[in-house]
């Protein structure tokens, strides 16, 4: 089997490694792909992967077996259905149903007549009314470009100045089309949560879930960013899993299959654990990163043959097997992140890093000379494995101290 990979962060880089794996899978071609997945495979580079009609060609010209789409922005530019279009199986939800993470108001609306427990949320495109909302509400204050702003269209602060700058700051076009509608959420307190699950529009099966760390430094100081770290499994009450998967994500997949909108593929709900029980703040539409990369390596059934029962819509005949082992994730970003990451630093990874490390590719690339530089804010997901956190956290670490690049940057928390 053929398999195209579509995006080129550390997600991908996991997704690559554990599709790889599979012995059904011949090659794994990445559109743009990164270093680490050079390794797994060729890379069709130079294509933008929201240029659907052109990816769409790729997989024919190529005669790919299936699509594999990791990041949200070719969801949301519909990705997936012009690849069917084409008669080609391709894994991930069609761009209306992406709506659920590409529009936040739509997926107020789903939830809301979903019934699912999630925070109060207002609507506004207009900033004076946005404005007005802001100047009798109560803090902190959670506000929220509508569309897509690669994670950084959401401001949380306890200062209601800086909330009307970020109002004016999105509908002052710095995130474009994403910022025209704005929404101010009700703040809710508690630790947070991402569970993640499959689906083929009827059944939704949970995978394990993760912890991420959000703030760039120790003790959740610091700006937020993409995500600085994560670990599984993850100590949770009885049944709570399960709790959501029956009032929220189950709710969400029936309400969009009523509304002949049926969604397809990974779904990520974001959760606030509250003293009222979990509630969400967002869903995405497909896996979440730094999590993919400490969930992937602890599933041991076969990706591939999960993938084709969602397609096929067999997900109900399917049983997810996880290995015990604890896997922790350690992101290394670089000097500058979040604000103004710097690109072009020379990295180095040694050949014999332990069995019990993984490095996934984010933020890398090739020199002109073939060395490996920085290319983006978070540069590399270094992830330990060991049979509880504590050895996978030292086995996380451990290779951190022996991977090098000037102004690299990361927590010394994580799973700690």
């Amino acid at each position: 089997m053929k398999i195209l990979l579509i995006g080129g962060g550390g997600r991908e880089h996991a997704l690559g490694w554990a599709l790889s794996r599979s012995p059904r899978v011949t090659e794994l071609v990445s559109l743009p792909g990164n270093p680490g997945l050079g390794d797994l495979g060729p890379r069709i580079e130079g294509v933008d992967p929201t240029d659907v009609g052109a990816v769409a060609a790729i997989a024919r010209i190529h005669a790919i077996d299936l699509v594999v789409v990791g990041p949200e922005a070719p969801l949301a530019a519909g990705l997936i259905d012009a690849v069917a279009r084409l008669g080609i199986p391709v894994f991930g939800p069609t761009r209306s149903a992406a709506r659920l993470e590409s529009s936040k108001s739509f997926a107020k609306d789903v939830m809301v007549r979903a019934g699912v427990p999630t925070a109060g949320a207002w609507t506004f495109h207009d900033p004076d009314a946005a404005r007005c909302h802001l100047q009798t509400a109560d803090g902190p204050f959670v506000v929220k470009a509508d569309g897509l702003a690669a994670g950084k269209g959401v401001l949380v602060t306890p200062d209601r100045d800086a909330a009307l700058g970020w109002v004016d700051h999105c509908f002052g076009g710095a995130f474009g089309a994403a910022g025209s509608t704005v929404i101010i959420e009700e703040h809710l307190e508690g630790p947070e949560l991402s569970v993640f699950a499959i689906t083929d529009g009827q059944t939704a099966v949970a995978l394990e879930p993760a912890r991420d760390y959000k703030r760039a430094g120790d003790g959740d100081s610091g700006p937020n960013t993409g995500g600085m770290g994560s670990f599984s499994p993850v100590d949770l009450p009885d049944g709570l899993v399960q709790d959501v998967m029956d009032r929220i994500i189950r709710p969400v997949i029936a309400t969009m299959a009523a509304d002949s909108n049926p969604y397809t593929g990974f779904i990520y709900a974001g959760l606030i654990l509250t003293a009222g029980g979990p509630k969400v703040i967002e869903f995405n539409a497909r896996l979440g990163d730094p999590e993919t990369q400490v969930v992937l390596p602890r599933l041991e059934t076969d990706l591939v043959d999960v993938i084709e029962s969602s397609l096929s819509g067999r997900l109900a005949q399917v049983e997810l097997n996880w290995s015990a082992t604890a896997a922790v994730n350690v992101v290394l970003a670089a000097a500058g992140y979040p604000e103004s990451p710097r690109t072009g630093d020379r990295i180095t990874i040694p050949r014999d890093l332990p069995d019990d490390v993984l490095v996934f590719h984010a933020g890398t690339a090739h020199d002109d000379a073939g060395r490996l530089i920085t290319s983006g804010g978070r540069v590399l997901s270094v992830v330990g494995l060991g049979p509880d956190r504590e050895a996978a956290r030292s086995a996380g670490y451990g290779a951190v101290e022996q991977i090098t690049f000037p102004g690299r940057q990361f927590r010394t928390d994580i799973a700690g």
